[in-house]
């Protein structure tokens, strides 16, 4: 159930193409299906960052099982990511990574505890 929301002062021309790419990303970096996969993004917010306005990026990753052992390799894979497709550079991305616990998320009517 990995859920990625991007935040961005970035306009996005083709938002249904970043949102099709980043599914498929998220699911080979995480090893998950993508039929559990939900990304959103919001694009040309104002955002500030160290003072300036140039692009910039927000990133909240939750998953059920996310490896806490790796997230800096997710965070430079993700900010790779970021950098290709949507051109801003990786000092300008900020990622929040959440473990979430499967009794505490919800999916067709119950949680995905075991």
């Amino acid at each position: 159930m990995p859920y990625l929301k991007i935040q961005t002062n970035v306009k996005v021309e083709n938002k249904n193409q970043l949102l099709t790419d980043t599914t498929a990303f998220l699911s080979e970096l995480l090893g998950k299906p993508a039929r559990y996969i939900m990304v959103v993004v919001e694009h040309k917010l104002e955002m500030l960052f160290a003072g300036t306005a140039e692009p910039m990026a927000f990133l909240e990753l939750k998953s059920i099982a996310l490896p806490e052992n790796e997230t800096a390799t997710l965070s430079s894979k993700i900010c790779d990511f970021i950098l290709e497709t949507l051109d801003i550079q990786k000092d300008r991305i900020y990622i929040e990574f959440s473990n979430a616990e499967r009794h505490m998320f919800g999916w067709n009517g119950k949680t995905f505890e075991k």
